[in-house]
């Protein structure tokens, strides 16, 4: 086993020139490493948000929101629905998530429960088939209501769709490797490495954004509206303009912000922030027919539930394209874009917990953290050069080649390195060492048993192998569990270990060997330096 075989030469330095670089971006200055050639490596450490400073937020998803958006969709369609069947009906309301229906006529009752059993979408597990049940109660009244499982699946997918959409919003910003995990049932962990202003970030991600193109209602006076003569199927809303502080507008939308396909930050004819949208071919389709139908008539820009403007339709709009005007800056148009093409939040997001990393307190922690690992490995290498000597010193020299490795790995992969992280880098220095350990040892019994020098040394890397593996398995093993099921700093904690792992029994073992049987060669000797 103790011999220079070409191909461990070759990994060896291989694995050396791999490590160094790959290392070298995070110790040059910055401007050499923007002169460098492109076909150089580029990649940094990545720091985490405990290293460069930055900001956590703990987002909870309204779940509830959501159940009451489905109902008020639910009543609405039941409106509809009756009405395009002419079944005459009175006292549609929601009352405790309950939609309540009296069908005037009884000879109607069962045709009308027939419709509203429709209206439902399939649903796997439910009693009836579909995410609704529909019963009949006394006097004539039908009650529709939402199926627990349905309520379930809608939260779990609220939660599945808000945290992709986060990552596009925040990926539009610029953040580099945000990390964004569930956690729990309804929550949702934010953390943004290197975001210098934390409000806007919570502004960005907190907001819906749930855009709609609905029709003005001018069948009554807004006075009118507000003094209780609101038509059903119609909703006052609150508008940004000056001259309009609300409107009663219509609640089925025209058109939804998720037919979008493109919006951008661009300018008006008077040069005024306008946010400029694209529909694809189905809302480009629906808005075209909307408005050649109601030509002469307004239609309000509805975001989050506020008007944002309402134009006037003079004429079919056909192109699929528009402008979004209203008191914006160009910060606030750009933000707007970015919102709307990242899409809308199924539910709104609520603000649990907000934490700030400053970016001096981010570099006190990497000053500590180098300090700590330094230190770490000083003491390591005078421990090991003590204890063994000469293959003390070769234990050393494959340590080094073991840390820049980690480095190098750590860099291309673009891991994020937090302080738990950093953390995990010193263990697996002492779990590198380890092995050193073990093999010096068994070297040391061998002799004792009589065997010569060479022997001695091959039995020591043959025979504690087994040891070696058994031993960096059952951490691996227990550094993924953690990277599975951990969340933030121990996943980063997990990561580095696993990687250490790995490479400490490259080094430990194949470059560690390939020292000893060169000096072997070289000095052919009696005696082992470390007994």
């Amino acid at each position: 086993m103790l011999n220079l075989a070409r191909w461990k030469v070759i990994a060896c330095i291989a694995a050396l020139l791999f490590g160094v670089v790959f290392t070298l971006p995070n110790v040059v200055p910055q401007k050499m490493l923007e002169q460098a050639p492109a076909w150089l490596p580029h990649q940094k450490l990545n720091l985490g948000l405990d290293l460069q400073g930055g900001s956590y937020l703990l987002l909870e998803v309204d779940t509830a929101a959501l159940k009451t958006e489905r109902l008020t969709n639910l009543l609405e369609d039941v409106r509809n629905n009756l009405r395009s069947e002419q079944i005459v009906f009175t006292g549609l309301g929601q009352v405790n998530g309950i939609i309540s229906v009296r069908i005037t006529d009884p000879a109607q009752l069962d045709a009308a429960r027939k419709v509203l059993a429709k209206m439902g979408q399939p649903l796997a597990g439910a009693p009836s088939g579909r995410d609704i049940t529909v019963t009949v109660a006394p006097d004539q009244r039908l009650e529709l209501a939402l199926v627990p499982e349905a309520i379930n699946a809608e939260g779990i997918k609220a939660v599945e769709q808000s945290i992709e959409i986060i990552r596009r919003r925040i990926d539009s910003l610029g953040t580099r490797e945000p990390t964004i995990i569930r956690q729990g049932t309804n929550r949702i962990v934010v953390q943004a490495p290197g975001e210098s202003d934390p409000e806007r970030l919570k502004r960005v991600i907190g907001q819906t954004a749930k855009l709609t193109f609905q029709m003005v209602d001018d069948s009554v006076t807004l006075q009118e509206a507000a003094a209780g003569r609101i038509p059903p199927g119609s909703e006052i809303l609150k508008s940004e303009e000056q001259q309009e502080p609300a409107l009663l507008v219509k609640r089925r939308a025209l058109v939804g912000g998720e037919m979008l396909t493109d919006a951008r930050l661009s300018f008006d004819q008077n040069g005024q922030p306008v946010v400029s949208f694209r529909f694809n071919s189905q809302g480009a389709r629906r808005f075209g027919d909307a408005t050649a139908d109601n030509v002469g008539k307004r239609f309000a820009i509805v975001l989050d539930g506020k008007i944002i403007s309402a134009p006037r339709i003079n004429e079919p709009i056909r192109g699929g394209s528009g402008q979004i005007s209203g008191n914006f800056t160009e910060a606030t148009a750009n933000d707007l874009s970015v919102l709307l093409r990242a899409g809308a939040l199924p539910a709104p997001l609520k603000v649990e917990e907000q934490r700030t990393v400053g970016a001096e307190l981010g570099a006190d922690a990497v000053k500590a953290g180098q300090f700590s690992t330094l230190l770490g490995a000083g003491l390591i290498f005078v421990f090991i050069i003590l204890a063994y000597g000469l293959f003390g010193g070769f234990a050393a020299m494959a340590l080094t080649v073991n840390g820049l490795l980690i480095v190098a790995l750590m860099s291309v992969t673009q891991a994020t390195l937090t302080l738990p992280g950093i953390a995990g880098l010193i263990l697996t220095l002492a779990v590198a060492v380890d092995a050193n350990v073990l093999i010096y040892e068994r070297m040391r019994d061998e002799v004792r048993a009589g065997r010569t020098a060479m022997a001695a040394a091959d039995a020591g890397f043959s025979k504690a192998m087994t040891t070696i593996i058994d031993a960096n398995v059952t951490t691996i093993l227990a550094a993924l569990i953690m990277f599975q099921f951990g969340s933030g700093p121990v996943r980063g904690f997990a990561w580095t270990l696993s990687i250490g792992v790995i490479t400490s029994v490259f080094t430990a073992v194949l470059i560690s060997q390939v020292l000893i049987a060169w000096w072997f060669r070289t000095f052919r000797p009696k005696t082992l330096p470390i007994v």
